[in-house]
């Protein structure tokens, strides 16, 4: 069992903060906003009062609802001397936060936040009496100073632990601001997939360590284990069988979803039916206890026959008992029938839960296969167009080749390796090395006057192309322009 209590830690990227997120983080809900949140998701109003949150100097305190995360992040700017891009925008176009859980293994986390005692899950239940546990506050508190270790306290603007969930985790919200002063997504958490998977896996290993003590640990990496020591086609073939198993995963989940949709069905009719026959024996019992107690008041007062009276009330009695029986029976029955149905519903939501994680990794793993494909049908492709314009070439008039000159096209043909080579060294932000290979195999090198870095939010195959078309400008002879860091 120990094996499988695992470590939750998930990064989203995030075009601002809006208010429907800074309100659900904070709870800050009117009555109808809360009728709407408990009816449609697992919200425990009970329990709310069992949430907190950490604050600047590793203060916890009750949720402060006075300001929302999108005030405070705009304060946190503007004292600062911070730029935010999307200010002056219609829609917003650059990732300004993170947004981070926190959490674990559910059993685990319930052990932590909720010590020994019994918390109700079945959706309505009171559970205004149950107390927060002393540990839930210190795992908190370990998991900030991750947080502000990693990303700095000051760029952290949220920090909420909820414990009125069926899980307790936290939500944190950290502004990615770098060494410059900006912010910047993609310097902070990684811009290329490859550099932010490998900063994700640090940041696991590192959470790991955190959460030793707490007797959670971090989750294995079937990409990460299986990366080293293969050969393309191996590669292909692992990534094709990934893809399979993840298929059939989530058809099994889904077949899953579906059984426990028509348990439940069939557990809810029981507890309607049960509940309702319950309703009955109580009215029923309150009719013969009246009885009863009417025929007694006769007898005592000498009205009637009272051997009559007597084997009446003598009847009922009997009666009475046969119902309260019943009763017993309906009412064990019936909070038997409500924790299968609770069951359920829990099972139900960690299939939703895995659900969601198959077609992550499934969407991730055929990505993955789809660009080793890509890229070994453009490397055949570049290499037969390259080939075949290098033949054709010399068989065109002048007027003819003059159309090619300056083109990428040529350039490529001409010098392919050398560009490709120095575009290389420009995709890995090594300007000062692309520069040297440019200088030594007869390009111009340069006089370091041009900016060079990658933009916010371009993606590998813009900033590939313009390395490459930069590289093809560098490689020329000396008199053109290199580049400067930016």
């Amino acid at each position: 069992m120990a094996n499988d209590i695992k470590q939750v830690l998930d990064i989203r990227p995030g075009k601002g903060m809006s208010v429907g997120q800074s309100d659900e983080h904070q709870r800050n809900w009117t009555e109808k906003g809360w009728d709407w949140a408990t009816k449609h998701g697992n919200y425990d109003r009970s329990r709310e009062h069992l949430n907190f949150e950490i604050v600047k100097g590793g203060i916890i305190q009750p949720v402060d609802k006075s300001r929302t995360i999108t005030g405070r992040m705009a304060d946190n700017l503007r004292e600062r001397g911070i730029t935010d891009p999307n200010a002056k925008l219609c829609e917003p176009q650059y990732r300004t936060v993170a947004n981070i859980i926190f959490g674990g293994s559910r059993e685990r986390m319930h052990e932590i936040a909720f010590g020994n005692q019994r918390v109700n899950f079945t959706h309505g239940a009171d559970n205004s009496l149950i107390r927060r546990n002393k540990d839930i506050e210190r795992w908190a508190m370990d998991v900030y100073r991750f947080a502000c270790e990693h990303w700095g306290e000051e760029n952290v603007i949220g920090f909420y632990v909820h414990l009125d969930e069926l899980n307790p985790h936290v939500h944190c919200t950290v502004i990615p601001v770098d060494e410059r002063n900006k912010i910047s997504f993609n310097k902070v958490f990684g811009g290329k997939i490859y550099d932010s998977k490998k900063r994700f896996f640090a940041l696991h290993d590192e959470f790991a360590k955190v959460n030793e003590k707490w007797g959670m640990k971090r989750g294995t990496s079937i990409a990460l284990s299986g990366a080293k020591h293969r050969t393309t086609e191996e590669y292909r073939r692992a990534l094709s069988e990934e893809c399979t198993t993840l298929e059939e995963q989530v058809e099994n989940n889904r077949k899953l979803l579906g059984e426990l949709l028509a348990d439940i069905r069939f557990a809810e009719k029981r507890v309607k039916g049960l509940g309702t026959m319950t309703v009955n024996l109580e009215e029923k019992k309150k009719q013969m206890i009246a009885e009863i107690e009417a025929l007694a008041e006769k007898l005592n007062a000498g009205r009637g026959d009272s051997e009559e009276l007597r084997k009446k009330i003598s009847k009922l009695d009997l009666d009475l008992q046969k119902v309260l029986d019943n009763l017993t029976d309906k009412r064990g029955k019936l909070e038997e029938a409500n924790r299968q149905l609770s069951e359920l519903r829990q099972i139900e939501e960690e299939t939703r839960e895995r659900a969601v994680e198959y077609r992550r990794d499934l969407k991730a793993a055929t990505y993955d296969l789809e660009h080793q494909v890509r890229y070994r049908l453009a490397d055949a492709l570049l290499g037969d167009i390259l080939n075949e314009f290098k033949s054709l070439l010399p068989a065109l008039d002048d007027e003819g080749q003059n159309l090619f000159d300056g083109t990428l096209l040529k350039d490529v043909a001409e010098r392919g390796e050398d560009i490709f080579k120095c575009a290389i060294y420009l995709f890995a932000n090594y300007v000062d090395l692309a520069t040297t290979f440019a200088e030594s195999h007869g390009g111009g090198g340069g006089d370091n006057d041009l900016p060079w870095g990658r933009k916010e939010d371009e993606d590998d195959r813009a900033w590939a192309r313009r390395c490459l078309i930069q590289a093809s400008r560098m490689m020329k002879p000396k008199g053109g322009k290199s580049v400067r860091r930016k």
